[in-house]
């Protein structure tokens, strides 16, 4: 079992630099062959990818047929690691920007719109209103704009859903709905191996 500073080091590693993410980045599995997160996705740098490899922290899954050479030999850029320790998920979801669209389907709580997202206090800040789970949904712009600082029932506009904090299974299932742009063909089967067949 990782100790907690490396468990820390490993959950954010793949939160790097989004650049180093566009060319042969690798899926990272927990020692369960689960993603160690769908929320983002968690990806690695392949240059993360090989350093794991080199220091026996991963075993490789799938590679690209990319190669990478060093001085005395050529290595397959890895596209799926599983850790071989177990890393433990954490049990709280973060409050940040892309978790509450995540949790909120990307689209405006007030009338369903997928353009020109933010996020609106249901109980205004003015007015005693928190920066919470419990109070902070997406909205767009135009809805944001006439709800503005008032009270939601003298706006006009009703909640889709009662906002709440999300647990981490929830922030998984939605993360499953949402997938990055970029699905490499060798990742597929691990992010929904564990997916409920149709009867």
């Amino acid at each position: 079992m990782l100790d907690h500073g490396d468990r820390d080091e490993f959950r954010t590693q793949f939160v790097r630099e989004p650049l180093a993410l566009r060319r042969f980045p690798a899926l990272v599995l927990n020692a369960d062959y689960r993603p160690l997160s769908y929320y983002p996705l968690s990806l690695w740098p392949w240059q993360e990818a090989i350093k794991a490899v080199c220091l026996d922290r991963v075993t490789i899954l799938a590679e690209y047929d990319e190669v990478v050479r060093s001085q005395k030999e050529a290595i397959r850029i890895p596209s799926v690691v599983v850790l071989k320790e177990f890393v433990r998920p954490q049990k709280r979801v973060a409050f940040t920007r892309f978790n509450l669209f995540l949790r909120d389907g990307f689209c405006c709580q007030y009338c369903g719109s997928k353009s020109d997202l933010t996020f609106d206090h249901v109980v205004p800040r003015s007015r005693g209103g928190v920066t919470s789970w419990e109070n902070v949904v997406a909205a767009c712009a135009p809805c944001n704009l006439k709800k503005a600082n008032k009270p939601l029932k003298a706006s006009g506009l009703r909640l889709r859903r009662a906002p709440a904090a999300p647990s981490p299974e929830e922030m998984h299932q939605a993360g499953r709905r949402f997938p990055p742009g970029h699905l490499h063909e060798s990742w597929i089967d691990f992010l929904y191996w564990d997916a409920e067949l149709e009867a």
